[in-house]
């Protein structure tokens, strides 16, 4: 009987949840009918409220935005207002900051989470998951020696909150598993384990640079 429950439960909270979800989404993004005048609105023409309505004008109003900021009169009212927020001392911050994480996770390039990592943290001896998202640059790379790369570390279950490292690349390990597939491990605080590789379980670091020294005389 417990075996029972439980299996009704793995089915059926992912299920709530992302109801849950996709409701909150929507009712949220329906308030973009407010922008419309009361006689435009659902209310007015149909009698009664129509949820998604708002939604699918949230959508509208992006796309819209999107094409508009691709042909130059769109930049050159996007370089106006960007100027303009660069006056105000605690909106520039805040935006700036904004933009650079939005650019990045966004990017068309695709590279916010480039790789799967095995990595010691927070100490010697104990290994997490965390993900490559680049090499660091400017002074900072002035200040270290040999190859170092840009490593995000995520908490669990929630992944949005992590540490920052730089670490040698010669103490990282590169998992044979996608971004998706570890994010989902982590989120899972590793329970969805993901499928177990043919070439097997590299163990530690040693095996692991034993194991690529061997591939690149191959």
């Amino acid at each position: 009987m417990r075996k029972y429950f439980i299996t009704g439960l793995l089915v059926l909270v992912p299920l709530f949840i992302t109801v849950w979800v996709l409701t909150t989404l929507i009712s949220t993004m329906d308030s973009s009918l407010l922008l419309l005048p009361v006689e435009w609105r659902p209310e007015a023409q149909f009698g009664r409220a129509i949820p998604g309505v708002g939604a699918l004008l949230t959508l509208l109003i992006i796309f819209v935005t999107g094409v508009i900021a691709t042909n130059f009169f769109g930049k050159r009212l996007i370089l106006l207002w960007e100027a303009l927020l660069g006056r105000v001392p605690v909106v520039k911050s805040i935006y700036n900051s904004v933009k650079q994480v939005s650019d990045t996770l966004f990017s068309d390039s695709g590279n916010a989470f480039r790789k799967a990592l095995l990595v010691q943290f927070p100490r010697e001896g104990s290994w997490t998951i965390a993900f490559m998202t680049g090499h660091p640059g400017g002074d900072v790379a002035n200040h270290l020696q040999g190859d170092f790369v840009s490593v995000y570390v995520p908490t669990t279950p929630n992944p949005t909150g992590g540490y920052f490292l730089m670490l040698p690349a010669k103490d990282v390990i590169e998992l044979d598993m996608s971004v998706d597939e570890a994010l989902k491990y982590i989120i899972s605080m590793g329970v969805v384990a993901p499928v177990m590789p043919d070439r097997g379980v590299i163990l530690d670091l040693e095996t692991a640079k034993a194991l690529e020294q061997t591939s690149n005389i191959n």
